[in-house]
C-alpha cells in the first residue's frame, strides 16, 4: 500500500496536462493521435465484450489524466457513455449490474497500459458525467473537449482529507475484522452497505464541489492505498470461506 502522505502530496496541481497524453498548440490541448487510436481500439473491444446491444452516445476520457491533478497514481479513465433512458425502469438495475460485472471482469482480464498508466473502463450514464463540476471530459469519438479543464488555483484542505481518509480506513478495517462473525447473508449485506456508503459519499462531493471536493479526494486516497480493493474482494473471500468445508481430524 502507498504511504498516506505520499498520496496526499500527489493531489497538488500540475502546470500543464500530462505531455505524454496531450499535445499543446497555442494554449489548446488535443489528445496525442496515437493515444487516441489505442484508446478507441480498447473501447471497441470492451463494448464487444459486454455482449449486449446498447446505444453508445460517446466514448470519453476523464479523471486526473484529463485534468491538471495527474500524478504517478493516475489511471486512464475511459467511460462508455450510454443514455440509461433507453432502458425501462425494470431493466435499469439489471443493466447496471451487468455493466458493473462486465467492467470488473474486463479490467481483471486485461492489463492495458498507456505510457505506464493503467487503463480503467466503465459504462456510465451520460447524465452523470454532465452533472460533475470542475472536471475535464474529452470525447474520443469527436476528438475534442466536452468540458475543458481549468488550470485554476485550488485550495485543498489536506488535514480534513487526511482525517476523513483515516476514519474510512478504520471503518473498512473494522468491517474486515468483524464481518466473519456474521452469517453469509448478513456479511454480504454489511459489505454492500459500506460499499454503497463510500460511493454515495464520493458522489455527494462530486455534485457539491467537483473533482477537488474533500469527499472525492478521500475516495482517491482509499483507491490509491488499496483500501477499496480490500473492500471489493471481501465479499468473495467471505463467501469462499463460509461455503467451504474443511477435513475433520479423526
Amino acid at each position: 500500500m502507498s504511504n498516506l502522505n505520499d498520496i496526499l502530496k500527489s493531489f497538488h496541481l500540475q502546470d500543464e496536462l500530462n505531455p505524454k497524453i496531450w499535445e499543446e498548440n497555442n494554449g489548446v490541448y488535443i489528445m496525442n493521435p496515437k493515444v487516441r487510436t489505442h484508446l478507441l481500439e480498447i473501447a471497441d473491444d470492451f463494448i464487444e465484450f459486454i455482449g449486449v446491444d446498447i446505444l453508445v452516445s460517446d466514448v470519453v476520457m476523464t479523471g486526473s489524466l484529463a485534468n491538471y491533478n495527474w500524478s504517478k497514481f493516475s489511471d486512464v479513465d475511459i467511460h462508455i457513455m450510454v443514455d440509461f433512458n433507453q432502458f425501462s425502469d425494470d431493466e435499469k438495475p439489471l443493466y447496471e449490474d451487468l455493466f458493473f460485472l462486465k467492467k470488473s471482469l474486463y479490467n481483471t482480464k486485461h492489463d492495458f497500459r498507456i505510457f505506464g498508466y493503467d487503463v480503467e473502463l466503465y459504462v456510465e450514464d451520460e447524465s452523470v458525467i454532465k452533472s460533475v463540476k470542475n472536471i475535464g471530459v474529452y470525447s474520443l469519438l469527436e476528438d475534442e473537449w466536452i468540458t475543458e479543464p481549468e488550470s485554476e488555483s485550488v485550495e485543498i484542505n489536506y488535514d480534513i482529507v487526511k482525517i476523513k481518509s483515516k476514519e474510512w480506513m478504520k471503518v473498512i478495517d473494522s468491517l474486515i475484522d468483524n464481518v466473519d462473525d456474521e452469517d453469509l447473508d448478513t456479511s454480504k449485506k454489511l459489505i454492500k452497505k459500506y460499499t454503497d456508503k463510500i460511493r454515495n459519499f464520493r458522489q455527494t462531493g462530486l455534485d457539491k464541489g467537483g473533482e477537488y471536493s474533500n469527499e472525492n479526494l478521500v475516495f482517491k486516497v482509499l483507491r490509491r492505498n488499496g483500501y477499496l480493493e480490500k473492500l471489493r474482494g471481501l465479499s468473495d473471500k467471505i463467501t469462499d470461506k463460509k461455503l467451504s468445508l474443511k477435513e475433520l481430524n479423526i
